[in-house]
């Protein structure tokens, strides 16, 4: 487990922003963490590095928000308001096998909801400090440097 301190949002934000950069289509980013601790800042700098212009909301009312303008498709789940059962019935495996949408990269709040894992993906964690943030992440990926 690799950790990171985030001394604020603007911080979490430009690391989105280098991650949006950097990551591949079909690239599996799951986000844990307590309200407020920079899970969507985090997306929203991946949008502005992909190139996205539109602005990225949250999508927890709305489940799962779309955006294709940029470098890849960028597809934002928030699953805060599911059970894992209507998580399965949502078929998101046809979001990260290209099945159901292009690739792109799928970010996905409050993936303790989700009833099963992609085979390869990026775990992120956010914690408050005293300092700010603190980020941990596993990569059950390809052996790339990936943050």
């Amino acid at each position: 487990m690799n950790h990171l301190n985030l001394p604020n949002l603007q911080a979490t934000h430009d690391l989105g922003v280098r991650l949006g950069k950097k990551l591949k289509p079909g690239t599996v980013l799951l986000l844990t963490g307590d309200l407020g601790t920079g899970k969507t800042s985090l997306v929203q700098g991946i949008g502005a590095g992909l190139g996205i212009v539109e602005t990225l909301e949250s999508p927890t009312f709305t489940l799962l928000n779309e955006y294709h303008d940029g470098r890849v498709p960028l597809y934002h789940l928030d699953l805060y308001r599911l059970t894992p059962p209507e998580v399965a019935e949502l078929y998101l495996e046809g979001y990260w096998d290209g099945t159901e949408a292009p690739l792109g990269i799928m970010a996905i709040e409050w993936c303790d909801r989700l009833p099963y894992l992609p085979d390869r993906y990026l775990s992120l964690t956010f914690t408050h400090t005293e300092t700010g943030r603190n980020l941990s992440w596993n990569a059950m990926v390809d052996s790339q440097e990936i943050i």
